[in-house]
């Protein structure tokens, strides 16, 4: 019986084990669930310390979500936007660079080489045999430092940040909803606190770093915003 053997990609193959790969949208990720958590409570608790009724709350709550995800978004996307035309306008200089001066360009990638540690005439090599496969591959990856992994990627992060802020928001839209009304800013301090938590505890897990550093990073800044928010609140008496 004849298989079909399937092309794997060694260099893929060897490098999956590794999270860097994930840093593009487990950043934006992470950060959309992590505000859409934390502003959103910290609206309801500064708009419970402030009303006896539950539709503000409500109300603050669901317009907190709203125009956090659209602005998380939106906002995601003209930071990642910008940072791609720079690289553009990069590649296009490298281009330009590679047409006019290409002894001097291939010159400068074996002093880059040279400089991790190769001897002079391997890195001379080495700059060659790439600069005679792609170069302009070659120089964007090790004169710019941009490859695959780093590549600015402006729609995948406006929506994952955008997506993940609506999910995170709707944790404290819950509690609002949901919980008694007669000390509503503790149920929202003490859940909001365990989905930082175990927000925190995912995306540590995920990423592959330090779990109870991250943890105590997030419940830390969490409780000041919160606690922020609601004496403000519980000061002026009114809607913030």
């Amino acid at each position: 019986m004849h298989i079909e053997a399937k092309h794997i990609n060694p260099l893929k193959a060897y490098l999956s084990p590794h999270y860097i790969h994930k840093s593009n949208w487990l950043r934006a990720a992470v950060l959309g669930a992590n505000d859409g958590i934390l502003s959103t409570a910290s609206i309801a608790i500064g708009v419970a310390a402030a009303s006896d009724a539950r539709e503000p709350i409500i109300l603050a709550s669901l317009a907190g979500l709203v125009a956090g995800a659209l602005s998380m978004a939106a906002g995601e996307y003209v930071s990642v936007s910008s940072q791609t035309d720079i690289e553009k306008a990069d590649i296009s200089r490298e281009e330009k660079e590679l047409r006019d001066n290409p002894e001097k360009e291939l010159q400068y990638l074996a002093t880059i080489y040279e400089q991790r540690g190769l001897k002079k005439d391997t890195a001379l090599k080495v700059a060659q045999e790439l600069t005679e496969h792609n170069a302009l591959e070659a120089h964007v990856r090790d004169e710019l430092g941009l490859n695959e992994i780093s590549r600015a990627r402006p729609l995948q992060a406006a929506l994952a940040s955008g997506a993940s802020f609506t999910c995170g928001g709707m944790l404290p839209l819950m509690i609002s909803v949901f919980m008694p009304l007669k000390n509503i800013v503790y149920y929202q301090y003490g859940l909001t606190i365990t989905f930082l938590i175990l927000l925190g505890g995912i995306a540590a897990k995920t990423g592959g770093s330090a779990i109870g550093k991250a943890i105590l990073r997030i419940t830390l800044w969490g409780t000041i915003a919160m606690v922020i928010t609601a004496v403000v609140g519980h000061i002026f008496n009114v809607v913030v």
